[in-house]
């Protein structure tokens, strides 16, 4: 199944649920999304100008939190991800902890030696599944031709 579809059909309802339970509960449940850590990222709509929130999966990396714009493997990007182009100024929540932050796509070089890290953070089942991989991001390059961009975000000090 390719993986717009599957996200669209299984991945997005689930992760909608996620973010519900993880807003209602104040952060004490879904700061896990199954063994993975979980975060809720708020970015401006570019278009709307309204606040729009997103459940993703992170880790982190010399204190900056470090998520994956792969839309689960569909070529096209994820909105939150356009949107923090337009305006990199975030809300960031972590279990019961919101802070404002700045996002920003990593260039180059740190997106080889993220790109591991993050495969590493988020492996699923993947490995067992599809050989040769390192991680569930892997898969899902797999399935687009666009590179999938990782996102830093460092929480204001």
């Amino acid at each position: 199944m390719k993986g717009g579809i599957f996200t669209t059909r299984f991945v997005g309802p689930y992760l909608r649920a996620h973010r519900w339970i993880y807003e209602r509960s104040d952060g004490r449940i879904g700061k896990h999304s199954g063994r993975v850590p979980a975060l809720l990222v708020t970015t401006t709509g570019r278009k709307s100008g309204l606040p729009r929130t997103n459940g993703l999966t992170y880790c982190t990396d010399r204190g900056d939190l470090i998520v994956v714009a792969s839309n689960g493997g569909s070529d096209a990007p994820p909105a939150w991800l356009l949107n923090l182009e337009a305006d990199p100024h975030v809300s960031v929540r972590v279990g019961r902890t919101v802070r404002d932050a700045t996002a920003r796509v990593a260039d180059a070089e740190e997106h080889a030696f993220l790109w591991p890290k993050v495969n590493q953070c988020n492996r699923g089942m993947s490995r067992l599944f599809h050989p040769g991989v390192r991680g569930r991001y892997d898969v899902y390059q797999r399935h687009t031709s666009r590179q999938i961009p990782i996102v830093v975000i460092r929480p204001d000090r």
